[in-house]
């Protein structure tokens, strides 16, 4: 029989989802596009401000309906940040304890809301480290390791239940091309990109899904090669996205199709778009944009129409340290300038033409 606690910690995190309001879709204005809309899903306005936050509220769900928690656990993630923000939100919801297993690279505003919400930040020197170190705390703790790389997949509901995918086709309804042509996601555990690409094929879509990856990550490579021993040598230097192994939540079989996209490129895109909407965004979603408008200047040569739809995985105030600091870039990711020449061009012609990367 389920405990007292139990049924009171989920109702708690139901009563705080029935408090929160969807997230926006927001609508580029990109008039050199003709006939294509570009839309992004604000995901930096969840209360703990990106994306993760949906998969935490899920993965806490799963885990209590499991049986895997109780009043005394003390949960361990391995996360390079947000969605142990996320996850420390919903351990204080419920009174439990929370350690966050990450690379010492983090960037320190994550640091900050983590310990804010009551969580403690355990710190290894890189990110293939953060697995192992996990399970080894969950296990000298008899706490629980929530596992997001393996468990983000099968944790939501993909077939509806007002999942990411739901909610985009839902606010996209009455724009001029409701169903999108594309959506564009980058994977981090790869969990979205999966509710994604089984709700488009569980509702018979004809939407497309891309999944754009950074450098240092091994999913690119997995999906044409289909070798799940590709492992990396180094860590993504774009937070959130990116693996250096091929985790279980990534399920190729729903992508139509995939990009790598530069460091830099990523760099220079989450510029142009804050010149654009007068916001700053996480590295993710210039990742996210870089692909999507490769989409759109493809579809403008095969004289298509329709819509693109990306997101917004996080909010740039958590980066400026990094991604909005000259210095660090100048040592972490390089010279942009042919990237920011090529989005310069792409505003005066609508097309992102190709460069020797």
């Amino acid at each position: 029989m389920q405990s007292n606690w139990v049924n009171l910690a989920i109702a708690k995190i139901d009563a705080d989802y029935q408090r929160s309001a969807d997230t926006h879709l927001i609508k580029l204005d990109l008039p050199q596009l003709q006939g294509i809309d570009i839309y992004l899903k604000d995901e930096s306005t969840h209360p703990t401000g990106s994306l993760k936050h949906r998969l935490a509220r899920s993965l806490f769900l799963y885990s209590l309906c499991n049986g895997w928690i109780n009043e005394t656990t003390t949960i361990i993630e391995s996360s390079s940040g947000s969605t142990a923000v996320s996850e420390a939100y919903f351990a204080r919801l419920i009174g439990l304890a929370f350690i966050a297993v990450m690379p010492k690279s983090t960037a320190k505003k994550k640091i900050q809301q983590i310990e804010f919400y009551g969580g403690k930040c355990h710190f290894v020197d890189n990110s293939n480290q953060i697995y192992a170190e996990s399970e080894r705390l969950a296990k000298a703790l008899n706490g629980h390791y929530m596992d997001q790389f393996t468990f983000a997949e099968r944790a939501t509901d993909w077939r509806g239940n007002n999942n990411i995918a739901d909610s985009i086709f839902m606010q996209m309804q009455r724009e001029p091309h409701p169903v999108p042509h594309w959506i564009v996601m980058s994977p981090g555990t790869g969990g979205t990109s999966a509710t994604i690409g089984r709700y488009i094929r569980y509702q018979q879509l004809s939407t497309q899904l891309c999944v754009v990856d950074p450098e240092n990550s091994v999913f690119y490579d997995y999906f044409h090669s289909r070798d799940k021993s590709i492992t990396g040598t180094a860590g993504s230097k774009i937070e959130g996205i990116g693996r250096p192994r091929v985790e279980p939540s990534f399920i190729a079989g729903v992508v139509d199709e995939m990009q790598k996209i530069p460091d830099a490129a990523s760099i220079a895109t989450m510029q142009w778009l804050e010149c654009l909407i007068g916001r700053k965004t996480g590295a993710s979603t210039g990742t996210n944009l870089y692909g999507a408008l490769q989409l759109a200047t493809r579809m403008q040569a095969e004289g298509q129409k329709g819509s693109i739809v990306t997101l917004i995985c996080d909010a740039g105030e958590r980066y400026l340290d990094t991604y909005y600091n000259a210095q660090w870039i100048d040592d972490n990711i390089g010279c942009f300038k042919k990237f920011e020449a090529q989005l310069v061009e792409f505003n005066q012609t609508g097309r992102l033409n190709t460069l020797d990367c």
